[in-house]
Protein backbone atom coordinates (compact mmCIF):
# COMPACT_ATOMS: atom_id res chain seq x y z
CA UNK A 1 0.00 0.00 0.00
CA UNK A 2 1.42 3.64 -0.86
CA UNK A 3 2.02 6.12 1.63
CA UNK A 4 -0.79 8.33 0.42
CA UNK A 5 -3.73 5.66 0.23
CA UNK A 6 -2.58 4.33 4.08
CA UNK A 7 -2.69 7.80 5.37
CA UNK A 8 -6.26 8.34 4.07
CA UNK A 9 -7.46 5.18 5.23
CA UNK A 10 -5.70 5.57 8.66
CA UNK A 11 -7.13 9.34 9.05
CA UNK A 12 -10.67 7.68 8.24
CA UNK A 13 -10.61 4.81 10.80
CA UNK A 14 -9.51 7.91 13.22
CA UNK A 15 -12.29 9.96 12.29
CA UNK A 16 -14.62 7.20 12.12
CA UNK A 17 -13.36 5.07 15.54
CA UNK A 18 -13.89 8.81 17.51
CA UNK A 19 -17.75 8.54 16.41
CA UNK A 20 -17.78 4.77 17.23
CA UNK A 21 -16.30 6.02 20.96
CA UNK A 22 -19.05 9.08 21.01
CA UNK A 23 -21.82 6.86 20.10
CA UNK A 24 -21.28 4.33 22.78
CA UNK A 25 -21.12 7.09 25.43
CA UNK A 26 -24.38 8.54 23.89
CA UNK A 27 -25.86 4.57 24.30
CA UNK A 28 -25.03 4.83 27.95
CA UNK A 29 -26.58 8.36 28.68
CA UNK A 30 -29.92 7.40 27.09
CA UNK A 31 -30.07 4.44 29.23
CA UNK A 32 -33.54 3.49 31.25
CA UNK A 33 -33.56 0.82 34.10
CA UNK A 34 -37.51 -0.38 33.10
CA UNK A 35 -36.53 -0.39 29.51
CA UNK A 36 -33.42 -2.81 30.17
CA UNK A 37 -35.42 -5.08 32.14
CA UNK A 38 -38.25 -5.12 30.02
CA UNK A 39 -36.03 -6.96 27.30
CA UNK A 40 -34.06 -8.82 29.27
CA UNK A 41 -35.09 -12.38 30.74
CA UNK A 42 -36.34 -12.08 34.43
CA UNK A 43 -36.70 -16.04 35.14
CA UNK A 44 -32.81 -16.39 34.04
CA UNK A 45 -31.73 -14.24 36.22
CA UNK A 46 -33.51 -14.98 39.32
CA UNK A 47 -31.87 -19.13 38.44
CA UNK A 48 -28.17 -17.43 38.82
CA UNK A 49 -29.32 -16.24 42.45
CA UNK A 50 -28.08 -12.67 41.22
CA UNK A 51 -27.60 -9.68 44.10
CA UNK A 52 -28.89 -6.60 43.45
CA UNK A 53 -25.84 -5.13 42.04
CA UNK A 54 -24.58 -8.61 40.51
CA UNK A 55 -28.47 -8.04 38.71
CA UNK A 56 -27.53 -4.53 37.61
CA UNK A 57 -24.12 -5.39 36.32
CA UNK A 58 -25.37 -8.23 34.48
CA UNK A 59 -28.40 -6.25 32.49
CA UNK A 60 -26.20 -3.68 31.71
CA UNK A 61 -23.38 -5.35 30.23
CA UNK A 62 -25.62 -7.68 27.79
CA UNK A 63 -27.46 -4.95 26.62
CA UNK A 64 -24.39 -2.76 25.62
CA UNK A 65 -22.42 -5.58 24.77
CA UNK A 66 -25.23 -6.12 22.00
CA UNK A 67 -25.36 -2.27 21.85
CA UNK A 68 -21.34 -2.31 20.87
CA UNK A 69 -21.88 -4.97 18.63
CA UNK A 70 -24.17 -3.24 16.53
CA UNK A 71 -22.34 0.25 16.62
CA UNK A 72 -18.68 -1.76 15.62
CA UNK A 73 -20.41 -3.09 12.75
CA UNK A 74 -21.73 -0.11 10.94
CA UNK A 75 -18.43 1.15 11.91
CA UNK A 76 -16.89 -2.19 9.83
CA UNK A 77 -19.56 -1.70 6.96
CA UNK A 78 -18.44 2.03 6.58
CA UNK A 79 -14.25 1.69 6.62
CA UNK A 80 -14.92 -1.41 3.78
CA UNK A 81 -17.00 0.87 2.08
CA UNK A 82 -14.39 3.25 2.01
CA UNK A 83 -11.08 1.17 1.56
CA UNK A 84 -12.90 -0.53 -1.94
CA UNK A 85 -13.38 2.74 -2.90
CA UNK A 86 -9.68 3.47 -3.30
CA UNK A 87 -8.26 0.08 -4.14
CA UNK A 88 -11.28 -1.17 -6.86
CA UNK A 89 -13.40 2.08 -7.05
CA UNK A 90 -16.43 0.04 -5.23
CA UNK A 91 -19.43 2.61 -4.05
CA UNK A 92 -22.05 1.85 -1.91
CA UNK A 93 -24.87 0.10 -3.78
CA UNK A 94 -28.17 1.52 -4.09
CA UNK A 95 -30.04 -1.98 -4.29
CA UNK A 96 -31.91 -3.19 -1.10
CA UNK A 97 -29.39 -5.68 0.91
CA UNK A 98 -26.47 -4.62 -0.73
CA UNK A 99 -24.09 -2.84 0.79
CA UNK A 100 -21.16 -2.34 -1.88
CA UNK A 101 -20.53 -3.22 -5.61
CA UNK A 102 -18.01 -2.92 -8.16
CA UNK A 103 -16.73 -4.40 -11.44
CA UNK A 104 -13.59 -5.98 -12.12
CA UNK A 105 -12.11 -7.95 -15.08
CA UNK A 106 -15.52 -8.37 -16.68
CA UNK A 107 -17.87 -9.22 -13.53
CA UNK A 108 -19.98 -7.38 -11.44
CA UNK A 109 -19.73 -8.23 -7.63
CA UNK A 110 -22.21 -7.40 -5.46
CA UNK A 111 -21.84 -7.78 -1.45
CA UNK A 112 -23.38 -7.56 1.33
CA UNK A 113 -20.82 -6.72 4.63
CA UNK A 114 -21.34 -8.45 8.13
CA UNK A 115 -19.18 -8.21 10.94
CA UNK A 116 -18.13 -11.70 11.70
CA UNK A 117 -19.19 -15.31 9.96
CA UNK A 118 -21.92 -15.84 12.46
CA UNK A 119 -24.12 -12.92 11.76
CA UNK A 120 -26.85 -14.73 11.56
CA UNK A 121 -29.61 -17.77 11.21
CA UNK A 122 -31.32 -19.94 8.28
CA UNK A 123 -33.98 -17.20 8.01
CA UNK A 124 -31.18 -13.93 7.67
CA UNK A 125 -29.23 -16.31 5.21
CA UNK A 126 -32.39 -17.03 3.15
CA UNK A 127 -33.49 -13.53 3.28
CA UNK A 128 -29.87 -12.32 1.99
CA UNK A 129 -29.73 -14.73 -0.83
CA UNK A 130 -33.81 -13.57 -1.76
CA UNK A 131 -31.74 -9.52 -1.63
CA UNK A 132 -29.18 -11.72 -3.89
CA UNK A 133 -31.02 -12.91 -6.47
CA UNK A 134 -32.92 -9.63 -6.62
CA UNK A 135 -30.14 -7.30 -7.67
CA UNK A 136 -29.28 -10.13 -9.99
CA UNK A 137 -32.15 -10.12 -11.45
CA UNK A 138 -32.10 -6.03 -12.33
CA UNK A 139 -28.58 -5.71 -13.18
CA UNK A 140 -28.75 -8.12 -15.78
CA UNK A 141 -30.82 -5.78 -17.39
CA UNK A 142 -28.92 -2.81 -16.83
CA UNK A 143 -25.12 -3.98 -16.48
CA UNK A 144 -22.83 -4.62 -19.34
CA UNK A 145 -20.84 -7.32 -16.97
CA UNK A 146 -21.03 -11.21 -18.41
CA UNK A 147 -21.14 -12.31 -15.21
CA UNK A 148 -22.49 -11.34 -11.45
CA UNK A 149 -20.84 -12.57 -8.27
CA UNK A 150 -22.19 -12.52 -5.23
CA UNK A 151 -20.48 -12.26 -1.62
CA UNK A 152 -21.17 -11.97 1.96
CA UNK A 153 -18.31 -10.47 3.28
CA UNK A 154 -17.05 -10.60 7.04
CA UNK A 155 -14.78 -8.22 8.21
CA UNK A 156 -13.41 -10.62 11.13
CA UNK A 157 -12.98 -14.57 11.96
CA UNK A 158 -13.18 -17.34 8.77
CA UNK A 159 -15.14 -19.93 6.55
CA UNK A 160 -13.33 -22.94 4.85
CA UNK A 161 -15.96 -24.04 3.12
CA UNK A 162 -16.80 -20.11 1.22
CA UNK A 163 -18.38 -21.47 -1.75
CA UNK A 164 -22.24 -21.60 -1.09
CA UNK A 165 -25.07 -23.81 -2.22
CA UNK A 166 -27.23 -20.90 -2.62
CA UNK A 167 -25.05 -19.59 -4.87
CA UNK A 168 -22.67 -17.17 -3.40
CA UNK A 169 -19.34 -16.87 -1.71
CA UNK A 170 -18.91 -16.33 1.88
CA UNK A 171 -15.60 -14.66 2.30
CA UNK A 172 -14.26 -13.91 6.35
CA UNK A 173 -11.44 -12.19 7.36
CA UNK A 174 -8.01 -11.90 5.77
CA UNK A 175 -10.02 -13.62 2.17
CA UNK A 176 -12.55 -9.96 2.26
CA UNK A 177 -10.25 -7.48 2.97
CA UNK A 178 -7.75 -8.79 0.66
CA UNK A 179 -10.65 -9.66 -2.27
CA UNK A 180 -11.38 -5.81 -1.84
CA UNK A 181 -7.85 -4.24 -1.33
CA UNK A 182 -5.57 -6.56 -3.09
CA UNK A 183 -3.25 -5.96 -0.70
CA UNK A 184 -2.60 -9.65 1.87
CA UNK A 185 -1.71 -8.44 5.00
CA UNK A 186 -4.43 -5.66 5.35
CA UNK A 187 -6.76 -7.23 7.71
CA UNK A 188 -3.66 -6.89 10.08
CA UNK A 189 -2.64 -3.69 9.20
CA UNK A 190 -5.97 -2.08 10.29
CA UNK A 191 -5.89 -2.98 13.84
CA UNK A 192 -3.04 -0.18 14.94
CA UNK A 193 -5.32 2.12 13.66
CA UNK A 194 -8.63 1.19 15.36
CA UNK A 195 -7.15 1.23 18.64
CA UNK A 196 -6.42 5.12 18.18
CA UNK A 197 -7.06 6.92 21.47
CA UNK A 198 -8.49 3.60 23.21
CA UNK A 199 -6.92 4.10 26.55
CA UNK A 200 -8.24 7.91 26.84
CA UNK A 201 -11.48 6.83 25.55
CA UNK A 202 -11.92 3.57 27.88
CA UNK A 203 -11.09 5.55 30.94
CA UNK A 204 -13.95 8.34 29.80
CA UNK A 205 -16.47 5.06 29.28
CA UNK A 206 -15.90 3.65 32.34
CA UNK A 207 -16.38 6.54 34.44
CA UNK A 208 -20.38 7.43 32.84
CA UNK A 209 -19.98 3.65 33.23
CA UNK A 210 -19.24 3.89 36.92
CA UNK A 211 -21.93 6.25 37.31
CA UNK A 212 -25.02 4.55 35.12
CA UNK A 213 -24.42 1.51 37.61
CA UNK A 214 -25.00 3.94 40.78
CA UNK A 215 -27.86 5.30 39.16
CA UNK A 216 -29.79 2.52 37.91
CA UNK A 217 -28.69 0.55 41.33
CA UNK A 218 -30.54 3.35 42.87
CA UNK A 219 -33.62 3.46 41.16
CA UNK A 220 -33.53 -1.02 41.03
CA UNK A 221 -33.53 -0.21 45.10
CA UNK A 222 -36.57 2.38 45.06
CA UNK A 223 -38.86 -0.12 42.67
CA UNK A 224 -38.10 -3.43 42.86
CA UNK A 225 -36.56 -3.78 46.29
CA UNK A 226 -38.38 -4.22 49.81
CA UNK A 227 -36.81 -2.42 52.89
CA UNK A 228 -34.24 -4.55 53.45
CA UNK A 229 -32.70 -4.26 49.85
CA UNK A 230 -33.91 -8.23 48.56
CA UNK A 231 -35.37 -8.41 44.77
CA UNK A 232 -39.11 -8.71 44.35
CA UNK A 233 -38.86 -10.35 41.79
CA UNK A 234 -42.84 -10.38 41.28
CA UNK A 235 -42.61 -6.79 40.41
CA UNK A 236 -39.75 -7.57 38.02
CA UNK A 237 -41.98 -10.21 36.21
CA UNK A 238 -44.72 -8.35 36.04
CA UNK A 239 -42.94 -5.09 34.53
CA UNK A 240 -41.82 -7.78 31.66
CA UNK A 241 -44.86 -9.87 30.73
CA UNK A 242 -47.63 -8.66 31.93
CA UNK A 243 -50.89 -7.92 29.69
CA UNK A 244 -50.87 -4.19 28.73
CA UNK A 245 -53.63 -4.11 26.11
CA UNK A 246 -56.66 -7.04 26.38
CA UNK A 247 -56.90 -8.33 22.69
CA UNK A 248 -59.42 -10.95 21.99
CA UNK A 249 -57.38 -14.01 20.18
CA UNK A 250 -58.88 -16.87 18.19
CA UNK A 251 -57.65 -19.58 20.33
Amino acid sequence: MDTVNKNKIIKFIESAIDEFHETRLSKLSELKLKDILKRKNPYLFKAKNLSVSGLIQSILDAYLSSQEEAIFGTFLEKLAIFVSSIFINGKKSSAQGVDLEFQRKGKHYIVSIKSGPNWGNSSSINKMVDYFNKAKKILKSNSNAKEIIAICGCCYGRDDNPIKEQGYIKLCGKRFWEFITGEENFYVDIIEPIGHKAKEKNEKYISEYNKIVNRLTKEFLKDFSDEQGNILWDKIVILNSDIIKNTKLPI
